[in-house]
């Protein structure tokens, strides 16, 4: 990009939401970073942001080893915004009180907003909001004023004249707050000052000038699956580097039906890409023999697929680059943010670990990318539709949509329970692009049932869709009666093996979206 990257950076202090928040700033086209609340001053200053927002969090401010903040962040200059715990930390910081509050708000809530500048600008007086707390600020600090108020909090927002700090208590990034993306516009685009020109077409044209003027002329191979991720990444790279990329594409035998054809047809035929492919189907069958903990399951899907991608790795001469199709929700996932108060949800599947001898350098092309932003760049590059609206699929593949321990006959009826259930979701036309993920799961036990006047006694197929915009939370998809009533009469009647076909209806949170 020709000018500097602006950035918003979002402390996260353990919020479900903290990754929304960064998100929602770009769909400001604004850039965000998620980093860690213990941030210093002088770290925070050394990626130069445009402004700061602090998330929501579980805890209370006022307990003893609770996140705080380094207050040099409020000398910076540049703007700052708490939600919910964030604001309660700016007036605990600054001379304000916070206290437990006696009317909790979670949920819905209006407010009245009482000014027409800044956070609000054109923004209706009154708003339907989402709140999460238990707390509430009982004093604001010196200097500052309050904004809008609830019923039951006089503090629902406030502000620092003159000093461009602000602070919400309701959640802005939620789509059940009305307005929520125009305020945190107003605070990326009109108080921070922000251009507005994180797009996918910048994105293309600064991804490949640094590729390669960090490759230089090396030669770089990539794990390709087939999956949007790293689908994307092979074509950005080829874009940059043309026959300087290898891509390897390993079959493991828990891919989805005709998956591998598919793969090299696209890439090698259509792209023309240099592709490496190899079946090591029965390699991954016997690794998983009698494995069936989840955990352990993806431990030795990925340490059997560091053995093969090694092995074909050193076939490719001249190779020091390593490329993986890592997003922005991969990294986030697998690593605790320095130790902030949100768990690991489950080790994601990359080409890590592998043997020393190979010593690759690591290139992560779209590593700062969430999902749908992937997508976009895959569009601007060419990939088919049928590429870039497809629904995200694990690393490990159906090893993990299968409960327990995997075999080839029981993966067999999983893989064809799931391609009638995405045959029919396509078929019935509007819905397969409104999903964002559709697909089976295969559970290891057995049901009695009746098939013509026999008995049969045979396994159980559910079936998982859900509606998202990143993955971070998602609800189960309310599909017509119609649909499922064909999705089940077809698996039970082409599967052999299968008598009784659910529907899955939990949302995530509490649930994940994968069953392993």
């Amino acid at each position: 990009m020709s000018t500097e990257l602006q950035t918003i950076l979002v402390l996260d202090y353990g919020s479900q939401y903290s990754q929304l928040i960064a998100r929602r700033v770009r769909e400001c086209h604004v850039f965000s970073k998620v980093v860690p609340y213990s941030i210093s001053a002088a770290a925070a200053a050394a990626e130069h942001p445009a402004g700061i927002i602090l998330s929501g969090g579980p805890c209370s401010v006022y307990e003893n080893g609770a996140p705080g903040m380094d207050a040099g962040l409020l000398e910076l200059g540049v703007p700052v915004l708490g939600i919910c715990y964030g604001m309660q930390l700016l007036c605990h910081t600054l001379g304000g009180k916070v206290i437990p509050g006696t009317a909790r708000e979670y949920g819905h809530a209006e407010i009245q907003i009482d000014a027409s500048d800044g956070l609000f600008e054109g923004i209706p007086q009154h708003l339907d909001v989402w709140m999460s707390h238990g707390d509430k600020v009982a004093a604001i600090p010196n200097g500052f004023r309050p904004v809008a108020s609830t019923p039951s909090t006089e503090f629902a927002a406030v502000d620092w004249p003159g000093h461009r700090v602000y602070g919400i208590q309701f959640h802005p990034e939620v789509v059940h707050t009305s307005h929520g993306q125009e305020i945190l516009a107003n605070f990326c685009l009109k108080i921070c000052g922000c251009r507005g020109d994180w797009t996918m077409e910048n994105f293309i044209e600064e991804a490949v000038r640094d590729i390669r003027e960090k490759v230089g002329s090396e030669h770089v191979i990539l794990g390709l699956s087939g999956g949007v991720d790293s689908s994307v990444a092979a074509v950005l790279l080829h874009k940059a580097l043309g026959e300087q990329l290898t891509c390897i594409f390993v079959d493991n035998g828990l891919l989805r039906k005709n998956e591998a054809k598919s793969v090299q047809n696209l890439f090698a035929g259509n792209f023309k890409m240099n592709l490496v492919s190899i079946d090591a189907s029965e390699r991954f069958l016997a690794r998983l023999t009698g494995v069936s903990e989840p955990e352990a399951k993806r431990k030795a899907i990925g340490g059997e697929f560091i053995h093969v991608f090694a092995d074909a790795a050193r076939s490719i001469p001249n190779a020091t680059f390593l490329a993986q199709g890592t997003t922005y929700p991969d990294v986030i996932e697998s690593v605790s943010i320095n130790g902030n108060p949100s768990a690991v949800i489950k080790s994601h599947h990359n080409v890590g670990g592998l043997p020393k001898d190979l010593q690759f350098k690591l290139l992560e092309p779209l590593s700062r990318l969430f999902k749908d932003e992937v997508r976009e760049v895959g569009r601007k590059l060419g990939l088919p539709q049928e590429v870039v609206d497809r629904q995200p699929f694990p690393g490990p593949g159906l090893g993990v949509r299968h409960l327990g321990a995997v075999s080839k006959e029981t993966l067999d009826i999983l893989r064809e329970a799931d391609a009638i259930f995405v045959q029919e979701i396509k078929a019935a036309g509007l819905y397969y692009n409104k999903l964002w993920q559709a697909f089976c799961i295969f559970i290891p036990e057995r049901t009695v049932g009746v098939m013509g006047d026999g008995r049969t006694y045979d396994y159980i197929i559910a079936l998982r869709a859900v509606e998202s915009t990143d993955g971070m939370t998602a609800d189960w998809a309310d599909l017509p009666h119609s649909l499922l009533a064909r999705v089940s009469d077809r698996i039970i009647n082409e599967v052999r093996g299968v008598n009784r076909v659910v529907y899955d209806i939990t949302s995530k949170p509490p649930g994940t979206i994968e069953w392993e």
